[in-house]
């Protein structure tokens, strides 16, 4: 069998290159990090604030204060996410809006706005857990699994 390419091929696979060059965005590393650092940095800051708040001005120990915490950053997550403005905030910040607990709840929330046509059971309540779901079981399986190895590092005299 011939394996070489015809001319036309050629001509075809170049104009393909420089199509995806020309379609493709050019990402700054340093910008992406920058605006990464920035937007986390607003999530974080705006914890500390409410971490702060809940301690001084509401008297809850630490403990409480938390917990007071997480709840008003995940219940702040799903509002804009349900008002869909939490997405422009990621496609700005990317990581920084991503990784803390405010794009846990995100990604819990979205497929539950994406779905919601299909019913409140089936879009809903079966979709919801597309992300949380994989999160969840394997999060339980890993506390299951270092359980285990502790218990047995434990009978053996370890610890």
């Amino acid at each position: 069998m011939n394996d070489k390419k015809s001319p036309e091929q050629i001509s075809l696979e170049k104009d393909y290159e420089e199509y995806v060059k020309k379609i493709t965005p050019a990402h700054n590393l340093f910008l992406q990090m920058l605006k990464a650092f920035l937007v986390g940095g607003i999530i974080c800051s705006l914890g500390q604030f409410l971490l702060n708040f809940a301690k001084n001005s509401l008297g809850m120990d630490k403990d409480m204060a938390g917990s007071f915490c997480s709840l008003v950053l995940v219940l702040i997550s799903v509002l804009l996410t349900g008002f869909n403005l939490y997405a422009p905030i990621v496609k700005f910040g990317g990581a920084g809006a991503l990784v803390p607990i405010t794009g846990f709840a995100n990604s819990v929330a979205s497929p539950a706005v994406e779905y919601k046509k299909e019913g409140q059971v089936f879009g809903i309540g079966c979709k919801i857990f597309t992300i949380a779901g994989p999160v969840i079981l394997y999060g339980i399986f890993t506390s299951w699994a270092l359980g285990l190895i502790y218990w047995i590092l434990k009978v053996l005299g370890v610890f």
